[in-house]
């Protein structure tokens, strides 16, 4: 059987991920499973969180990345929606990663935006604060490998559906 393809889109909070993750749910033409940090971190109580949030995230990570090797052996294209950072409770998070997907076609995005305009959209958002994206740029791992880049402050999301896909599907 041919494995699922694998996109991390990778970037800040109010980049333009989830977005970007639900204009390729909309097309017709190829079909994604998505799994996203934000869906794992639920998966843990808030009790656990507010006692060691990095502790508990950084173990659902991994159970994320597991659970997309799991449908990509199935066939299955799957997308992640995260960010791949650095902190000691997760360290070497990009090598776990790349050894846990290192049997799968794995492409790894970065969806780009400015930081002014992230911090714009953090404070248009409920859930999220206005230097959250700063935040979590100083976290983010360095010298990642990857396959391609989408600026969302130029392209709206359907457009970088549409490049991805042109990109990492032709």
């Amino acid at each position: 059987m041919q494995k699922g393809r694998v996109i991390f889109l990778n970037g800040v909070t109010s980049s333009g991920k989830t977005s970007i993750v639900e204009a390729l749910q909309e097309r017709e033409d190829i079909f994604f499973y998505v799994v996203a940090n934000d869906l794992f971190e639920q998966m843990v109580g808030e009790k656990y969180l507010r006692e060691d949030y990095w502790k508990y995230l950084s173990e659902v990570i991994i159970m994320m990345y597991h659970t997309a090797k799991l449908y990509s052996d199935m066939g299955k294209n799957v997308l992640i929606d995260g960010i791949l950072v650095e902190r000691e409770e997760i360290k070497p998070h990009y090598e776990q990663l790349l050894e846990i997907l290192r049997d799968n076609p794995l492409d790894i995005v970065e969806v780009y935006c400015p930081i002014d305009i992230c911090r714009k959209r953090n404070c248009m958002r409920e859930d999220r604060y206005e230097m959250q994206s700063e935040e979590q740029l100083e976290l983010m791992t360095k010298n990642i490998k990857y396959s391609m880049k989408v600026d969302t402050s130029i392209y709206s999301s359907e457009e970088c559906a549409d490049i991805i896909v042109k990109e990492l599907f032709a």
